[in-house]
């Protein structure tokens, strides 16, 4: 199952309700925003994960950072700790403001939502992006490299193609944000 998948299961219809209201956006378009957002935080996490103890930190932070309290609480994804956190994590994932910008940019042109509205997203699905990632590696999720996956049973969720490498999936990706 990929991480989109995933992420929509996890964060169910209550969190996605509440963001979308916040932004005059109904469900389908949040999810529309979603399918072309999350699959650049996971080829940034992807990135970060094969550098020199990019596992190790995200291992840290997975299991220190308590993300998973915003798919419990919906209302915080908005909060002002909420979105600290988000944009801590898109500085991390993302690396810099201009492939943030660069993303949210593609996810306007492709959704039909406006640029703006995207960029005050960004923190709130990277928190709820977080949030999914500690759910899982909490159920058990195994974050040990194996083969040309570098996260493991994890590995499995960044597999959007499902061929058994994360490696394709990140090269699509860095081919439309890097």
């Amino acid at each position: 199952m990929d991480l989109l998948k995933e992420l929509m299961k996890v964060a169910g219809s209550g969190g996605l309700q509440d963001m979308g209201a916040q932004f005059g956006l109904d469900d389908e378009a949040v999810q529309k925003v979603m399918a072309q957002v999350v699959p650049a935080l996971g080829q940034g996490m992807k990135k970060n994960v094969t550098s020199a103890g990019g596992l190790e930190n995200l291992m840290g932070a997975l299991q220190g950072g308590g993300h998973q309290r915003y798919l419990e609480n919906p209302a915080a994804i908005s909060s002002e700790l909420g979105i600290t956190e988000g944009n801590g994590i898109l500085g991390h994932l993302l690396g810099s403001k201009d492939v943030s910008r660069a993303v949210a940019g593609q996810a306007s042109a492709a959704t039909g939502v406006s640029t703006d509205v995207i960029k005050q997203m960004l923190p709130m699905l990277a928190t709820v992006f977080m949030g999914t990632l500690n759910k899982k590696t909490n159920a058990g999720a195994d974050l040990k490299p194996a083969g040309d996956n570098p996260l493991g049973g994890l590995g499995s969720l960044l597999d959007s193609d499902g061929d058994g490498s994360i490696l394709d999936d990140a090269l699509g990706m860095a081919k439309k944000f890097f």
